[in-house]
């Protein structure tokens, strides 16, 4: 660059080197290209920085109209190269998405199709068996305290099911249930007569781990309070119920006890050869209803109680409980 350059040749040189420069930068392809352009054109020894060095011949007058003009020159070509970076960058990530997109509508590859786990559906089978019935679902919560779990039951502190060995309980008055039979108290508190509800829900129990039992296992109750209803029509209700789940399977009722129904009965099917108890059921104690203020003289009802678990190896052949919580998939595909 030669030093004797007058003004006016300095301002063409300027121009010169801004349209150079723009094209460079629109051109460039990458980052890389960008910061070489840079340092060319901005860098120490640049050539913007070599060019001003032809100012030392300039009067006095004439210098800050070269640098007046040179530091818009500057910040002209830093804007056009932060531009182009922006770009490039925009340019990088559509490439990306491009490689990278995934057509979520394209059907599956290889990948198997999932379904629900046979206690789902075993639930939701009794549960529309029941709803065909005019019963309405009703549920609760898991964790629950002595009233609801026991004494609105009719179950008083010295009976066995309090026993530590079955019941899990959390510190104070509060267990984890061991029924589903608080539902029907919450209801009722809410909710008078006549009322037909059927309780879907986990319970749980200190129970062994073995072929039949597990601490924690399902539970569906049902409960219907109306004006003059009797042990025939809890009959009707479980017999029409469990021929429609079962099929032809012989049912029988035996008389048993239960503190929260009187009379009280156990239900078996006969399976493989055997008899199995498969629910319990029995007309609501005329003392629970006392306790809820609804007149026994007026109102009556009864009650059912089944595990899901049970009617689940009926209905599919198991002969162990485990099975259906070992999220083994060479058991669980056969459903």
């Amino acid at each position: 660059m030669s030093s004797t350059l007058s003004l006016k040749q300095l301002i063409g040189e300027l121009e010169i080197l801004e349209s150079e420069a723009a094209k460079e930068i629109a051109s460039a392809e990458n980052s890389e290209s960008i910061e070489k352009l840079r340092l060319s054109f901005l860098g120490k020894k640049g050539k913007l920085s070599l060019l001003l060095g032809g100012m030392k011949n300039l009067s006095n007058e004439e210098r800050p109209l070269i640098g007046q003009r040179a530091n818009v020159l500057k910040t002209q070509l830093q804007e056009l190269i932060k531009e182009k970076l922006e770009i490039l960058k925009t340019q990088a990530l559509s490439q990306i998405l491009i490689k990278e997109t995934i057509d979520v509508t394209a059907p599956p590859t290889g990948i198997p199709q999932g379904h629900r786990h046979p206690l789902i559906t075993t639930t939701e089978q009794i549960i529309d068996l029941f709803l065909g019935l005019g019963y309405q679902v009703s549920e609760g919560p898991e964790i629950e305290n002595d009233y609801y779990n026991f004494e609105a039951l009719n179950i008083p502190p010295d009976h066995p099911a309090r026993d530590m060995q079955d019941t899990f309980y959390l510190g104070g008055e509060y267990l984890l249930r061991t029924h589903t039979s608080p539902v029907q108290i919450r209801c009722l508190e809410s909710k008078k007569p006549p009322v037909r509800i059927v309780s879907p829900g986990r319970v749980y129990r200190r129970d062994a781990v073995d072929a039949t039992h597990s601490p924690v296992f399902h539970q569906v109750e049902v409960l219907a309070i109306d004006e003059k209803l009797d042990f025939s029509h809890l009959r009707g209700t479980v017999m029409a119920f469990l021929k429609a789940f079962f099929g032809d399977l012989p049912i029988r009722f035996r008389a048993s006890y239960f503190p929260f129904t009187e009379p009280s009965a156990e239900v078996d099917v006969q399976w493989r050869g055997k008899w199995l108890e498969v629910m319990g059921c029995g007309m609501v104690d005329p003392a629970v209803l006392e306790e809820l203020e609804i007149d026994p003289e007026k109102y009556s009802g009864f009650a059912a109680g089944l595990g899901v678990e049970r009617f689940c190896m009926v209905r599919h052949g198991l002969d162990d409980i485990r099975k259906l919580y070992t999220s083994d998939l060479r058991f669980l595909e056969q459903f």
